[in-house]
């Protein structure tokens, strides 16, 4: 089972950027869908991105054209770019890693991020 540790998070104005990492520990890294979600204070928690392997990825219609998420196998981290963020972008971000057929699951601890002018 991974161990992960995101960072990056931070206050922001609305229309700039800011980069999550996560970084996981322990074996078998690529085996896992890396993949990122938020909770908003009063709201469940609902996935942002996820990156089941190198190159496909999935977005939340409301990210969309906005954030990328991208992996680095051999370094294990799993990197959250998010562009052009709004107030409603403002949630804590958590890092979850998966790997299906084992069901080993894995949560960080979170990460503020904050978007107010």
């Amino acid at each position: 089972q991974l161990q992960l540790v995101e960072s990056g998070g931070g206050l922001v104005q609305p229309g700039e950027s800011l980069t999550l990492s996560c970084a996981a520990s322990g074996s078998r890294f690529n085996r896992y869908i890396m993949a990122w979600y938020r909770q908003a204070p009063g709201k469940q928690r609902e996935l942002v991105a996820e990156i089941p392997g190198s190159e496909e990825t999935n977005y939340a219609d409301a990210v969309k054209g906005r954030f990328t998420i991208s992996r680095d196998n051999f370094k294990k981290v799993s990197i959250l770019q998010m562009d052009e963020l709004r107030p409603e972008d403002t949630a804590v971000y958590y890092c979850f890693a998966n790997w299906p057929e084992t069901n080993l699951q894995s949560w960080g601890q979170g990460t503020q991020v904050t978007v107010s002018p």
